[in-house]
């Protein structure tokens, strides 16, 4: 199943095996995006997205909020997050005197809301998230997980988001001080189960894989020129310089979107392969 764009900026299904795109561009010009998901060599869609700008009842300002979301263990953690993520926060009483706190509190009281809503489901699935959160020219990028986010500035490469691997001293320390274990089993994993240490959902782990962001905090300049939000069935196989090559002389966010689906695919990528670009023009 491929995940495509409604309307409302978030995804739907459909059975197309090959790559979709879509975009738009922000009223002053100065911000657009675009997004392709393709379901890839996995024989299911788990990956999500959320594109849209909204103008901010309070302040009257455009928002621009995004987000890419991999699921594991099944597509419901995704697309819930998808789907109520951004309503969260955009009601949230911080939102416009706090957005880090609004941010990091709407990633939890989420993943609450999930776990809640699915109390009495069998469902022990989760997914990873990277989000931006565009206001005016200031960025701002929260993730949980390996979904990965990274800026081009004058053509190069600049991390906007951490991967929270269990083996990483901080996200070892945390996990073994709970009480919980990382093993390999073939890759560093939480209990022997899980690759990544912080995630929505994940019922049976939740003591240990939190779903706590990390945030990062930008002022955007004229040397920005865009920011690349994607699942790893492209970073598996893209690096980070080389997406912000690839990108860097598209114009337009939907046509470098597809263009990094298509090279992740055709670099041997097995997931799901998702991304949104937003290209900038301050």
């Amino acid at each position: 199943m491929l995940a495509t764009a409604t309307r409302d900026g978030h995804a739907a299904h459909s059975n197309q095996h090959v790559a979709e795109s879509g975009g738009e561009t922000r009223p002053d010009g100065k911000v657009s995006y675009g997004y392709s998901l393709m379901r890839g060599k996995r024989s299911n869609m788990e990956d999500f997205h959320h594109a849209q700008f909204k103008t901010e009842p309070v302040s009257g300002e455009s928002v621009g909020l995004f987000g890419v979301f991999d699921g594991h263990g099944g597509p419901n953690a995704a697309d819930y997050v998808r789907s109520n993520l951004f309503i969260n926060l955009l009601e949230h009483t911080k939102f416009n005197t706090d957005i880090t706190s609004a941010l990091v509190e709407s990633f939890e009281g989420t993943d609450k809301q999930y776990l809640e809503h699915n109390d009495n489901a069998s469902r022990d699935d989760g997914c990873t998230a990277v989000t931006a959160v565009v206001v005016g020219e200031r960025l701002l990028v929260a993730n949980v997980g390996d979904s990965r986010a990274v800026l081009s500035r004058g053509g190069k490469a600049v991390p906007m988001s951490i991967d929270h691997k269990p083996n990483s001293r901080e996200e070892r320390t945390r996990i073994e001080d709970a009480g919980g274990v990382v093993v390999w089993a073939g890759t560093w994993r939480v209990g022997g189960v899980l690759a990544v240490s912080r995630a929505f959902g994940d019922r049976p782990l939740k003591r240990y894989v939190i779903p706590t962001p990390d945030i990062k905090d930008e002022q955007l300049t004229s040397a920005d020129d865009c920011l690349i939000l994607a699942s790893d069935g492209l970073w598996d196989v893209v690096s980070n310089q080389d997406a912000v090559a690839i990108v860097k002389d598209i114009a337009e966010a939907d046509k470098a979107a597809r263009r990094l689906v298509d090279e992740a695919y055709q670099r041997g990528s097995n997931d799901n392969i998702s991304c949104v670009v937003l290209k900038f023009r301050f």
